[in-house]
């Protein structure tokens, strides 16, 4: 049974990005994005029009994904073509890259600690804490945690929390971060203008607002479900955390592919230098990484992963507001 690093240099042989792979899986995505785009502002069929803003959020989901592991350095690394595409993607997405891999990085370092910094991930507070906080603390704590949140991350957590939050924080530091909101959406009121309100909302509006909204809950549902655990920093392994921590998402075949693998969330965690077209090779081949907690997008299980609100460590478990007795 590999536990700790033999287990990290088992996945070793699979953190080796396949470049033509890369390439292709990218191209293709960015070429099939922008077909559905010109499709949703040009057919005159509306349904189609519908169709294709639909298949266009579920793009902006896989490519995002791939964004995410060129930000890893996993593909493509040191390639200046790759750099221009992606930095237009991350400020197309109101995702400033620089941002986003700060406090995508912090999370990775610090997933599963109880008495963390909440940077890039979901806060966590023990029952205990909860109970001892304030009013405001709770109410701040609890909104981050709503599903309504959730559902309005295009202008919850991306609008606001990259780049108006950022900014505020340190407008210096952050300058970029209030670049990509004006860029963002001045290119919205463009097409508002020059394209009519239908156009924009099909080819601008929905495609970002449902893309951010499962990526939000896909966030939350990897790392908040049932079984979930976490630890104390000085009891903390990274093995564990990616293991214990992260879960696996059952998909159906095109789920997996427009979430590009993400699914496979606790291999990602154990090793980030393995590609997202790799991460099933490496499930299939190493024992230890099958037995994997699971979650899924069925309605019971999204239920059972948004109900879930504190810590409770004298059982060990994420517990309800059932469970805390309120």
């Amino acid at each position: 049974m590999l536990t700790g690093k033999e287990l990290i240099l088992a996945t070793k042989p699979f953190a080796k990005e396949v470049r033509w792979k890369s390439w292709y899986y990218t191209i293709t995505t960015l070429f099939l994005l922008i077909g559905s785009l010109l499709g949703s502002t040009y057919f005159e069929n509306i349904f189609l029009r519908l169709l294709c803003s639909f298949f266009s959020a579920m793009l902006l989901s896989r490519f995002f994904i791939i964004f995410h592991d060129y930000q890893h350095h996993t593909i493509l690394r040191k390639s200046p073509v790759a750099n221009v595409i992606f930095t237009i993607f991350g400020i197309y997405m109101i995702t400033p890259p620089n941002i986003w891999k700060r406090s995508h990085d912090h999370h990775h370092n610090h997933n599963a600690k109880l008495f963390s910094a909440s940077i890039g991930s979901f806060p966590i507070m023990t029952r205990q804490k909860f109970m001892e906080a304030d009013k405001k603390e709770r109410f701040t704590y609890l909104a981050i945690r709503h599903p309504l949140n959730m559902f309005f991350a295009y202008f919850t957590t991306f609008t606001f929390g990259m780049c108006v939050q950022s900014f505020i924080s340190s407008p210096r530091r952050h300058w970029d971060s209030l670049a990509v909101l004006i860029l963002h959406y001045s290119f919205g009121v463009f097409l508002f203008i020059h394209f009519g309100w239908l156009t924009f909302l099909l080819t601008f509006f929905v495609p970002f607002f449902l893309s951010q909204m499962m990526g939000s809950y896909l966030f939350y549902a990897q790392h908040n479900f049932p079984g979930v655990s976490f630890k104390k920093n000085a009891e903390w392994s990274y093995t564990e955390a990616a293991l214990e921590s992260s879960s696996f998402m059952e998909l159906n075949p095109f789920m997996q592919w427009v979430t590009a693998n993400i699914g496979f969330h606790h291999i990602h965690h154990l090793n980030s230098k393995i590609p997202f077209y790799r991460l099933p090779e490496a499930m299939a081949a190493i024992p230890e990484l099958q037995q994997a907690k699971t979650t899924t997008l069925m309605p019971s299980d999204i239920a059972a992963c948004l109900r879930l609100k504190v810590w409770d460590a004298d059982e060990n478990k994420m517990i309800g507001f059932g469970e805390m007795g309120m």
